[in-house]
């Protein structure tokens, strides 16, 4: 009997020990995932933070069309970032679209579309979220996260256009101009006032070489003295000088055609 008793009980110590280091196995299993859990959602966060948002906006140059994988825009417009990248490069960009939501506003209300929706000559913005200082041809492989079109800024407002030249190298948020000509709305301002004008711009404004009929985009220290300079500024009609002047251009060009 008393050898009977001391085996079930060896027994039930050896089944007792086997639940235990179970139970700290699948603990420990469980534990693994947890970290693993862990350092996988704080990567993500690491790799979401070493990315910023790229902003281009502009007219589309060609209908893309039901599933369309791309869209080419004449970048006229953008972000600081955005801006950044195309330094040197050409004015006309295609994007990546694949996957990329359309967004079509409509008195202040987006809804959801397709590219479908999308026609040559429509302003759209595309948002590329991207590492920070890649170069642009990244920038334009990485698909978009949104396209949304929408109404260019200040369309409804009437159009200030001064041409003149620079004394060299603009900086400082402001392109001193020595006016000799400009559109109407423009040449009314400066009746009774200085030829030389300081005009405002900022992070949203363009700079664009001409060369022949292609425009790069370029750095406003990078103006040259006596080149024939283009200040495009939207502001409502009744704007006085001083309030045009302070209303950053959406587009500085050197050597635009046409002008």
């Amino acid at each position: 009997m008393k050898h009977r008793l001391a085996a079930v009980l060896l027994v039930l110590v050896a089944v007792s020990a086997t639940l235990v280091t179970g139970a700290a196995a699948n603990h420990g299993r469980h534990h693994w995932r947890a970290v693993h859990k862990t350092h996988a959602v704080n990567a993500a966060r690491q790799a979401r933070a070493h990315l910023q948002r790229y902003s281009f906006s502009g007219t589309l140059l060609a209908t893309p069309g039901a599933n369309a994988t791309a869209v080419s825009l004449q970048v006229t417009a953008g972000n600081s970032p955005a801006l950044r990248a195309m330094l040197g490069n050409a004015q006309n960009e295609v994007f990546n679209t694949s996957g990329s939501e359309v967004l079509l506003w409509s008195h202040g209300i987006p809804h959801v579309g397709s590219t479908a929706d999308l026609q040559a000559g429509q302003y759209v913005t595309v948002n590329v979220r991207a590492p920070f200082g890649v170069p642009l041809a990244q920038i334009e492989s990485t698909p978009a996260g949104t396209v949304s079109q929408h109404a260019a800024p200040g369309a409804s407002q009437p159009l200030f256009l001064f041409v003149g030249t620079v004394n060299g190298p603009q900086s400082g948020g402001k392109v001193t101009l020595n006016v000799n000509r400009g559109n109407h709305n423009a040449l009314r301002l400066l009746v009774g006032q200085p030829t030389t004008q300081s005009f405002t711009y900022d992070a949203g404004t363009i700079f664009l070489l001409w060369q022949g009929r292609v425009p790069t985009v370029i750095d406003p220290s990078q103006l040259k003295a006596s080149d024939r300079i283009t200040v495009r500024i939207r502001a409502p009609h009744n704007s006085t000088l001083a309030q045009v002047e302070a209303t950053p251009a959406r587009h500085v060009g050197d050597h635009e055609p046409g002008i």
